[in-house]
């Protein structure tokens, strides 16, 4: 099935989705729920968070179906909440986290262990890791990541540079 296809069969369960057919929201969630999840734990690095998070955002998107103007939107629509839940489990997980000495020590060990590109990736500030994560592992295009993200074109495109531009360095740092 091309991408096209995918798109369009998309659209046609949003739009039934809307119309209250619960066998289209069901093939929604069958064909975006591991999509959705994945993002959820590219942002947050925890799997647990990832699963409560896509919850979380099943809900918001059947709640907020209906007021979807554009069932070409979805795909966007559907990231930007899930990016979005995300960023308030990390804002969340951060207020609520007590650094011990033996939480310092596990974090530095797991430093020296983990040298792959999620290690560097999870270094960046969440709203530069969700436009990588959008473009490159989702594959928006800048202007789906504007819509899902609610930001300017212009602020994709700054993010997505910084965001490589920093990678590269960590990437230096790390290997060289």
């Amino acid at each position: 099935m091309t991408n096209s296809s995918k798109y369009i069969i998309d659209q046609l369960l949003v739009m039934d989705a809307q119309d209250g057919d619960v066998k289209a929201m069901e093939s929604l969630v069958s064909r975006w729920q591991k999509r959705l999840w994945l993002h959820a734990y590219r942002l947050t690095s925890d799997s647990q968070a990832a699963w409560d998070i896509t919850q979380q955002v099943w809900l918001g998107i059947i709640k907020g179906l209906r007021k979807l103007q554009d069932p070409a939107n979805f795909k966007a629509w559907a990231y930007g909440i899930t990016t979005n839940k995300s960023i308030d489990w990390i804002r969340k997980s951060k207020a609520l986290k007590h650094i011990s000495i033996e939480d310092i020590q596990d974090h530095q060990q797991k430093e020296k262990q983990d040298t792959g590109i999620k290690e560097l990736l999870r270094k960046l500030d969440v709203r530069k890791r969700a436009v990588i994560s959008l473009y490159y592992f989702e594959q928006l295009g800048i202007s789906e990541i504007s819509a899902a993200l609610k930001i300017p074109k212009g602020t994709v495109k700054s993010r997505l540079a910084s965001a490589r531009k920093e990678l590269k360095e960590l990437y230096q740092k790390h290997f060289e």
